[in-house]
């Protein structure tokens, strides 16, 4: 089920009017109906797949509970690696067996010798990317006692399948997020209406912004070869507000709609493409991906101790990994291996972590520093987008080569005047409100009541008046 969809919209306030007036007198009652409509919400694009979200959940928890029972270490070892092994299994069968056929049938192909071995016509399950991560770092903290198993079934069916973000993340921390469903959760009218807030930002960013940046960004990638340069780079920007409206506006919705029900979920963006350098980027990109990287790969292969090697090596490792998990293409693992290459500089002479801080706080305008260091950031991460939207190694650098020739200096064709308005205004907002949890969080807050409502349904206007064509969010197929 879509978040931009008819369905949703009808499917959203009736969960909410279970959840709060029928079901509220009782938390597991509570804790089954969100089970219920997150299978439900599952369901909607195909039931088939919700045996392996069951699968998963069942795997952990049981895995969990061994843990408890368990004290001798080879044996708490076979455990976890029976979870990762089985859970890596299923995301590696569905996500990336035909990937690793055809390379193996191209690699007999170069040496001359024809393999005839056919490819599997495998649907991918929506969201399996997400809820494997999430249920897996569940049994690997309780490995590592960071975490007290759970022995409550309900509740951690729950908590995989939570639907505000089961798709599509936030990736979850059962530390952060099992907590939250053995607390009673009460109605704050002030979180929901937070929570409206943010999920009318997110559809904005994904409806106006998002759906409208993908035309162009689809025209220009289909077949660059028949564009100027100047349109290219006009694409291709499009594409980084596109992923960024696309991506972060699923979250704004996911984050907001979990409000409504008392949850709080951890942030995925913070402003990203106001970052300093590419080290500031990372911490403020898809953050639960980011730092499930961080907390299960990169420390414990060491991190950034020990020798430069090793620093090397655990940072094309983490950004490879990366690339890998978004799909079974060249052009990710092309990506990630790029990011690497932009941030080992950084964290081999010791300023990766210099930019902590917003930026221009306090301020209106940045520095000249800030600002360059942004727009060079900006550019850095909007070149490597290319690899990441093309649909193969040679139309991206099919892609790039044009972008580099005389007909850069032309004007880009078809421009998109509507959209390159909305997305000055959009830009200017989440400007003013980069120092917030999201952009509009205190826009208008201090405004009359008459101004305030006026802000709201001009967006909700412009949802309807100025949405683009309907485009599936990105991260679906992930």
């Amino acid at each position: 089920m879509l978040f931009n969809s008819i369905d949703f919209a009808i499917f959203l306030p009736i969960v909410f009017i279970l959840y709060w007036f029928v079901t509220n007198f009782n938390l597991r009652l509570q804790n089954f109906l969100l089970i219920v409509a997150s299978y439900i919400f599952y369901g909607w694009w195909d039931w088939r797949f919700l045996f392996l979200v069951f699968f998963s959940t069942t795997l952990d928890f049981s895995v969990g509970v061994g843990f408890s029972k368990i004290e001798k270490q080879s044996s708490r070892k076979i455990l976890l690696w029976t979870s990762v092994a089985v859970n890596l299994g299923f995301l590696g069968f569905f996500k990336y067996y035909n990937f690793f056929l055809d390379n193996f049938i191209g690699a007999f192909s170069f040496f001359g010798q024809e393999l005839h071995i056919r490819s599997l016509n495998i649907v991918l399950p929506v969201g399996i990317s997400f809820y494997t991560f999430q249920s897996l770092s569940y049994a690997i903290d309780v490995y590592h006692r960071r975490l007290e198993p759970t022995k409550d079934f309900l509740t951690f069916v729950a908590f995989v399948s939570f639907f505000p973000q089961l798709v599509a993340g936030p990736i979850e921390r059962a530390s952060h997020m099992l907590p939250q469903f053995y607390t009673k959760r009460e109605f704050n009218y002030s979180k929901a209406v937070d929570g409206m807030r943010q999920i009318l930002w997110g559809l904005f960013k994904k409806i106006v912004i998002a759906d409208n940046c993908a035309e162009y960004a689809n025209m220009m990638f289909e077949n660059p070869a028949s564009h100027s340069g100047s349109s290219l780079i006009l694409g291709a920007l499009m594409f980084t507000l596109q992923i960024y409206g696309d991506f972060s506006g699923y979250s704004d919705i996911a984050l907001g709609t979990a409000r409504l029900f008392g949850f709080d979920l951890m942030r995925n963006f913070n402003f990203p493409y106001f970052s300093r350098d590419i080290a500031e980027f990372w911490r403020r990109w898809h953050i639960s991906l980011s730092t499930w990287f961080r907390d299960y790969l990169y420390i414990p292969l060491g991190g950034s101790h020990g020798n430069t090697w090793l620093k090397v090596r655990n940072t094309f490792i983490i950004f490879l990994a990366s690339g890998f998990w978004h799909g079974a293409n060249w052009t990710y693992i092309i990506w990630g291996a790029l990011n690497a290459v932009y941030f080992l500089p950084l964290l081999l002479t010791k300023q990766n972590r210099s930019h902590l801080n917003t930026i221009a706080e306090g301020r209106l305008f940045p520095a000249a520093k800030e600002f360059a260091g942004m727009v060079l950031t900006f550019s850095m991460v909007a070149f490597a987008w290319i690899f990441f939207r093309a649909s193969s190694v040679k139309q991206a650098f099919v892609y790039i080569t044009n972008i580099f020739s005389t007909s850069t200096f032309s004007v880009p064709e078809e421009l998109p005047i509507t959209t390159l308005i909305f997305l000055f205004i959009f830009i200017f907002i989440e400007w003013l409100g980069r120092t917030d949890q999201y952009a509009i969080a205190s826009l208008g807050r201090s405004w009359r009541r008459p101004l305030r409502l006026l802000l709201y349904y001009s967006i909700i206007i412009s949802l309807f008046w100025f949405g683009g064509n309907e485009q599936q969010f990105i991260y679906f197929q992930f």
